[in-house]
């Protein structure tokens, strides 16, 4: 298990990695116009993908003295919320998406087995479940973040903006 998920930690890694660097190619006003989706800008939507590794790592933290190293290194790390940026925030949504992306790696590589089995309380769903293992948070995680970077390919698309997010990236994996 701990393979599989940390092969998807790299990934996620790599595809925001493409994501920012192409997004960092566009106007300040191409990123933050609305886009009629429902974090309405590109900005948005990033935002709200890679802010999603210091939720997870800090549910996870509970449960697993790996991820409480790796939350750690986002301290003081902002994410920079909302549909708009200014030149600064963009700057640290840029650092928090590599720097989030990092402590993923980092906490799936130093976790033990026994740790992603854990459970970790949640308050979704009604209370029923009231916890899931880490595992599969994890999973979801990379799931949202999949869906998320295709809707911004999708948004890419419409506006003309040549890119491969779906090309078949293998550089993560360990050879």
């Amino acid at each position: 298990m701990k393979e599989i998920l940390l092969m998807y930690a790299r990934y996620t890694e790599r595809a925001n990695a493409s994501v920012v660097a192409l997004l960092d190619k566009l106007p300040l006003e191409e990123l933050n116009a609305d886009r009629k989706s429902y974090y309405k800008s590109l900005v948005g939507l990033l935002s709200h993908a890679v802010g999603g590794a210091g939720h997870f790592l800090g549910l996870f933290s509970s449960a697993s003295p790996a991820a409480a190293k790796a939350l750690a290194s986002l301290k003081g790390l902002p994410c920079p919320r909302g549909d708009t940026v200014s030149k600064a925030e963009w700057e640290q949504l840029k650092a928090f998406s590599a720097a989030g992306s990092r402590a993923m790696v980092d906490f799936v590589q130093s976790a033990k087995e026994a740790e992603l089995s854990s459970k970790v309380k949640i308050d979704w769903y009604g209370g029923n479940p009231d916890s899931v293992p880490v595992a599969f948070l994890l999973n979801a995680s990379f799931v949202h973040g999949i869906h998320h970077r295709g809707q911004i390919s999708q948004i890419l698309d419409s506006m003309g903006v040549e890119h491969d997010f779906s090309g078949l990236d293998l550089e993560f994996f360990p050879r």
